[in-house]
This record gives structure tokens, sequence and C-alpha cells, in this order.
């Protein structure tokens, strides 16, 4: 764990996408949070010692999805594949539905996590992350907290390196999305964490590789927590994405090894995106916050 300073900042971003709406003042007290993002190893501790059932492992429910059969309700999760480059492309049409696909199987069956013990565990819905995280005797950051610490001390830059971007830095897309990944930077999907540099708290991975969760339930903008000391959104009831109305969803943080410029480009420390609980993918995973007593975790 990395002890991360009390401060004063502005979150969000002035003149970029709406749901990034900037508030000044907030303040933080002195929290720590993991160097890294908990890897394929930990999470097959965790799992060994307490016989931890995924959510992506579990049938779907009739209670669930009553209109769905039995065939349908099997086990699995959302795996990312490239799109045929010809033509147009629609909107999210490289998620698929695989089932078998699983933290152990992250592209579905035939896939493993052999040789990727130091890679970010994913297909990890927000249930299991919360799980891990109860059991080392932590919690999820909150937004506030992740977004302060992937600026890496400094003041409303772009990145957490500063306002120009640097490819080689982290692990993202290069090419264009989601035709063609050229992987110049080693890796076309996850890579191990602490390979690309920390930033100014000596964090790794703050940008890219994969999404990672908060414990903050997702309004668009920040105008509910102007000014206010460890603002934490808490209460389901007040989560709203005008995306996709009357669904309560969680903050994820950090961008991923499929965010490119020409298509999402959430890899700075301000952006954000709106994600299901029970939802777990081939790109989102988590890292550990505690309070500052608790850095020997």
């Amino acid at each position: 764990m990395v002890a991360i300073p009390a401060g004063r900042f502005r979150i969000g971003a002035a003149g970029q996408l709406g749901e990034e709406r900037a508030a000044a003042g907030v303040r933080l007290s002195p929290f720590c949070l993991s160097a890294h993002e908990v890897t394929n190893r930990q999470f097959s501790a965790f799992v060994a010692a307490t016989g931890y059932r995924t959510v992506a492992e579990r049938p779907l429910t009739v209670e669930q999805f009553p209109d769905l059969s039995p065939a349908e309700r099997k086990p699995g999760s959302l795996v990312f594949e490239p799109v045929a480059g010809d033509g147009p492309i629609e909107e999210l049409s490289w998620w698929h539905w695989v089932p078998g696909a699983d933290w152990r199987h992250p592209q579905g069956p035939g896939s493993s996590i052999a040789g990727l013990n130091d890679h970010p565990v994913v297909q990890i819905a927000f249930d299991d992350a919360e799980a891990y995280t109860d059991w080392a005797g932590a919690a999820l950051p909150t937004e506030a907290q992740w977004e302060f610490a992937a600026r890496g001390g400094l003041k409303d830059q772009v990145f957490s390196w500063g306002n120009t971007w640097k490819p080689g830095l982290a692990n993202t897309w290069q090419g264009t999305f989601p035709v063609n990944n050229t992987a110049e930077d080693g890796y076309p999907g996850t890579a191990p964490v602490g390979h690309f540099p920390a930033n100014g708290y000596g964090l790794f991975d703050m940008t890219g590789n994969v999404w990672e969760w908060t414990s903050d339930w997702y309004q668009s903008g920040h105008a509910s927590i102007e000014g206010q000391l460890d603002p934490h959104l808490e209460d389901a009831a007040a989560s709203s994405d005008p995306r996709d109305p009357g669904v309560a969803k969680h903050v994820i943080k950090g961008g991923s090894f499929l965010c490119a410029p020409n298509y999402c480009s959430r890899y700075r420390p301000a952006a954000r995106e709106a994600e299901s609980p029970d939802t777990g993918t081939s790109h989102i995973g988590f890292r550990l916050a505690s309070p500052l007593l608790n850095a020997s975790l």
C-alpha cells in the first residue's frame, strides 16, 4: 500500500465530457492505495482461502431474467472481440456475452490465466471486488480518492504525467479502435502490473490496463460534492445515468487497454464511466484502499 497525503483538489475537468463536470475544493484525509491492481495471483489466493465463486461463475436466476431459456442462463460474462473494418460499425458491437467466461477464463472456454499471474484479474463484478476487499481488511477507493491519487500530485493536468499524451507510458489501444490494435506497447490485452512507469505517488497503471471499480454510485458531474471532505456517494437511490435511466451504476475509473484516441480516450484521471454492479468484463478490475493507519495491508 502507498500512503497518499491529505489534499484539496478540483475533481473532474472543465471543457471535457459532460459527465466530468468539475467541482472545486474537494478535500481528502490521508489514505492508502495499493500500488497496483489486484492480480490473478492475489485473487487466486483469495478464492483458495474462501471458496468464493464470482458472479460470472453463477447461473443467472429465473427471478433476474424470467424471459431467458435455461441455456441462456448459463454462467458467463462479456468479452471484447475486434470488429471487421468493412462498412459501418455498430456501437458496442465489439462486446459479446460468452458462456463460460470468468476470471479463470477471461476470454471464454479455452482461454486461461496460465502465465498471467501478475496481470490484473478481470471479469470481476462489483460484488466480487467487495468480497475480496472485505477478506483483505480493506475497501474499494472512493471516486475522489482514486482520482486524487491518479493525479500523482499534479494540479489540473490532463494526464497523470502532464498535459501531453505520451504513447508508451501506459497500456492502451494503438491503432484504430475497434478494428486494428498494433500493440506497439507489446500488449494487445492486459499487461503485467508495474510494467509501465509509476505516477508521482508511486502508483502503477492508474492510466489504462484495466478499468477499476470505485465504491461510489454514479451521477453525471460532481456538483453534489462541491467543497466536501472525503465525499462518498453511498446511496444507490441517488445514482443516475442519463444514458440508462432507472439503472443504478457504480463509477469505474482509469480507462483500459481498449481506450484509444479515436474512441473513448478515458485514460485521463478526470475520466469516468458508469457500470452496472452485476457486470464483469474482460477489461475491468480493481485495487484496494485503506485508512492511513492500515498502511501495512
